[in-house]
């Protein structure tokens, strides 16, 4: 996913919710400490200072529609701590993609896609932001690019697409160097991490984090080639104590949630891995799941591939609202989802399993009251 434009050579950094992607081959060695940021270092506000002009003529103002996205920005970095003077901005990219990144000068792109999908929903803004204005405080390009250079003067090659470009305009990651990989990963996580805590001072409950990432999972049923991000379960597991410390921090607070800045928390579903088995005649497949802030009961939906649709269902939208729809192949059950773990089993003929070689041959989704998208999780095929 990119913005539409000539290759541009100056290189500011420019993180992404979904995909930056990042062209590295670094020979198998011990990975280097990461490096301090000199007092004195300035080549990340210059980058971006030269690419600004560029990235502000391809994007607008975030006014109308968008709106309540520049109100939700200005309560999160009144509670962000930063000792450098930034001049916050929030910008939307008209190319319909799912997408955000952030500039070192304090400017946050969101592509219209992701901006419709955030809606009117102010907790939804705040997670996307708060992600982004992390990765600025913590001036993460800064981070980065001296990490690279650590790793190309240390007797490693490093090669790299151009980084003021958003994903497509990069090379494959899948070459990419294994340990460079790991920290790239790890400072989406910790960016995450100091994402929810701001959340929480600011005064919009961290479960709306996971309901954004699983909401962008929902939509995104292919396979990720990208090796500098994690996979949204391994977000699940890993900020599974930064959610707890976050929303204990909420709730002390904002004792009355409904009044907080961000209102009430979303229904949250993790979806552990399910699993398929043979049982007699027939197979079964069994979904975990786990709610949050449910009150009554949500759809479970299983959706077979098929060999046409090797990538899953394509997500119809009202609105903001994500939707799935209906086919006369799909299994449905409701459940309350009212155990700490709630199981959901599908009980298939023989015949039911598509023979679509490896990888996932379903998908299931659950939907809210409303019918909407709330999360999916794939079915591998049953090893024989």
């Amino acid at each position: 996913m990119s913005i539409t434009a000539d290759r541009v050579r100056c290189a500011v950094f420019i993180f992404a919710v979904v995909g930056l992607i990042f062209a590295s081959a670094v020979s198998a060695q011990q990975t280097p400490p990461v490096p301090e940021i000199p007092d004195t270092f300035n080549l990340d506000v210059k980058a971006a200072a030269r690419l600004r002009p560029k990235l502000i003529a391809e994007s607008s103002a975030a006014s109308g529609a968008y709106a309540i996205g520049q109100r939700v920005l200005v309560k999160l970095v009144a509670q962000a701590h930063t000792s450098r003077d930034v001049a916050w901005e929030l910008r939307i990219v008209n190319d319909g993609l799912l997408n955000a990144y952030s500039s070192p000068d304090g400017t946050i792109y969101v592509e219209s896609g992701l901006a419709e999908l955030a809606g009117p929903t102010p907790g939804l803004w705040a997670a996307l932001l708060s992600h982004e204005i992390a990765h600025i405080v913590r001036r993460d390009w800064a981070r980065r690019y001296l990490y690279e250079k650590s790793l190309s003067t240390s007797g490693s090659l490093l090669v790299m697409g151009d980084p003021g470009l958003p994903a497509a305009g990069w090379a494959d990651a899948r070459t990419g160097a294994d340990d460079f990989a790991r920290f790239c990963r790890q400072m989406e996580l910790d960016a995450d991490r100091e994402g929810l805590a701001l959340m929480a001072r600011a005064g919009y409950h961290p479960d709306f984090v996971p309901a954004l990432q699983h909401l962008l999972h929902a939509q995104d049923t292919r396979e990720p080639a990208d090796a500098t991000h994690p996979r949204w379960e391994e977000r699940d597991r890993q900020l599974e104590r930064a959610y707890v410390a976050a929303s204990i921090d909420f709730a002390h607070r904002w004792l009355q949630w409904y009044a907080s800045p961000g209102g009430n928390p979303p229904i949250v579903v993790f979806e552990d891995e399910p699993t398929t088995r043979k049982a007699g005649n027939e197979w079964e497949v069994q979904i975990p799941l786990r709610c949050e802030n449910l009150a009554g009961a949500v759809e479970v939906v299983l959706q077979p591939r098929s060999s046409h649709n090797a990538a899953g269902p394509v997500l119809g939208a009202a609105g903001y609202r994500q939707r799935l729809p209906e086919s006369s192949r799909q299994l449905r059950q409701l459940t309350g989802c009212t155990s700490p773990r709630t199981t959901v089993t599908f009980k298939l003929a023989n015949d039911s399993l598509q023979k679509t070689g490896g990888g996932p041959w379903a998908d299931v989704f659950v939907l809210d009251g409303e019918e909407t998208v709330l999360s999916r999780a794939e079915v591998q095929r049953a090893r024989r």
